[in-house]
C-alpha cells in the first residue's frame, strides 16, 4: 500500500519539534489524520497502552498530558469508550494511576481503566535461554482483543535490550505479573521473544514522547535528556527503529527491531523513511548515553542456522493463524 509521494505507508512517520508533551502530541496527530482517523472510526475497541513500568518514578512513565493528547484528539470524532490499560512492572496499577495524575481522566473522558494482571489471559510459549521452546507466558486478552492499540511512550534505554520504545512497551505490559521475569531469559532469548509476541501484539499507533526521554540506566534509573520531539507512526518497527536512530543508536543492532524487520514487519532504516513535519530530520539526533550493560546487551545474535529455525518457526506460526 502507498502513502504520500508513492512511499510505501509503513515507511512513513511524522516527527516534529515540541518541548511540550500536549502541545507536540496534538501536532503529530493532527499532521497524521488523514491516515490514523479512519483506523480510530472504524474500530470497536481502541486500547491506550501507557508505560507505567515503576509506579514510583515519573520520568519512567508516560507522561500524562502525552494521553491527555491523544484523549482530545480521539473525542472530535469517536464517543466510544477508549481502555486504558497496564500492568506495571514495578507496583500496581491503581498507584500509578494516582502518582501520575491518571486517576483524573475519568472524569473528564470516557475511559475505563483495566488492570492487566486482573484479566482473564491466554498463554503463549516462548524460547529458553537455550533457545528452545518451552517457557509459558500469560497475555492479557484485553490487548489481545483490542482492534485498535495505542502505544505512547518515553524514548527510554534499557538495561537489557538497548531501548525500549513502542513494541516492548505493549509486549511486556502485556505479560502479566509473575510471567514477566520468565521473557529475561538472556540476551538472545529476551529479543526473540519480543519480536515473536510483538507479531500478535503490534502497535496500531506509535506515540514517541521525546520532550524529555531517560538516558544511561533506563528504563528507571536513568537520567533525563531534552530531545525535544515528538514522533508518531502507525509502523511500529518503523516507528520504533527511526526513534532508536535519533537516540543516537543503530537499529541493526537492537535485536528485536532486527528479527520484526527480518519477518517483514517494517523498515529498519531511517535512511529508507519518509519523514513528515521535518525535512532535516538529522538535526534531532541526540545521541542518549546508553546503560552500563550496553556492550553485553550487544550480544544477542543469534548463529545463522539457530536464527534461520526460529524465524522460520514464527513465520509458519504466522501463516497458520
Amino acid at each position: 500500500m502507498t502513502g504520500i509521494n508513492g512511499i510505501m505507508k509503513e515507511n512513513v512517520v511524522v516527527l516534529v519539534e515540541s518541548r511540550e508533551h500536549y502541545i507536540g502530541t496534538l501536532k503529530c496527530l493532527s499532521l497524521y489524520s488523514r491516515y490514523i482517523r479512519r483506523k480510530i472510526q472504524s474500530s470497536t475497541s481502541i486500547l491506550i497502552k501507557p508505560n507505567f513500568v515503576s509506579t514510583y518514578r515519573e520520568l519512567a512513565a508516560t507522561p500524562l498530558e502525552t494521553v491527555k493528547a491523544i484523549l482530545d484528539y480521539i473525542s472530535e470524532f469517536h464517543d466510544k469508550e477508549i481502555i486504558i490499560a497496564e500492568s506495571p512492572a514495578i507496583g500496581s496499577f491503581d498507584n500509578g494511576l494516582k502518582n501520575f495524575g491518571y486517576i483524573q481522566l475519568r472524569n473528564q473522558y470516557n475511559v475505563e481503566f483495566i488492570d492487566l494482571d486482573e484479566d482473564d489471559y491466554e498463554k503463549f510459549t516462548v524460547w529458553d535461554r537455550n533457545l528452545n521452546r518451552r517457557i509459558s507466558v500469560r497475555v492479557a486478552k484485553t490487548i489481545l482483543e483490542s482492534d485498535f492499540i495505542i502505544s505512547p511512550v518515553r524514548p527510554k534505554t534499557h538495561d537489557t535490550v538497548i531501548v525500549t520504545l513502542s513494541i516492548k512497551n505493549v509486549v511486556m505490559g502485556a505479560i502479566q505479573k509473575g510471567y514477566k521475569t520468565l521473557m529475561h531469559q538472556g540476551y538472545k532469548a529476551i529479543n526473540i521473544n519480543i519480536a515473536y509476541l510483538a507479531t500478535y501484539l503490534t502497535p496500531s499507533l506509535s506515540v514517541i514522547d521525546g520532550c524529555v526521554g531517560m538516558e544511561g540506566n533506563g528504563p528507571v534509573g536513568g537520567t533525563p535528556i531534552n530531545s525535544s520531539f515528538v514522533l508518531i507512526g502507525d509502523n511500529a518497527t518503523t516507528t520504533d527503529s527511526f526513534t532508536s536512530a535519533l537516540m543516537g543508536f543503530d537499529p541493526y543492532d537492537i535485536g528485536y527491531l532486527y528479527y520484526l524487520w527480518k519477518l517483514g514487519k517494517g523498515e529498519i532504516y531511517a535512511s529508507n523513511v519518509l519523514v513528515v513535519g521535518k525535512e532535516n530530520w538529522r538535526r534531532f539526533i541526540k545521541k542518549y548515553r546508553p546503560h552500563i550493560t550496553f556492550r553485553s546487551q550487544l550480544d544477542w545474535r543469534l548463529d545463522p542456522k539457530v536464527e534461520e529455525r526460529i524465524l522460520y518457526e514464527i513465520k509458519e506460526e504466522i501463516n497458520t493463524r
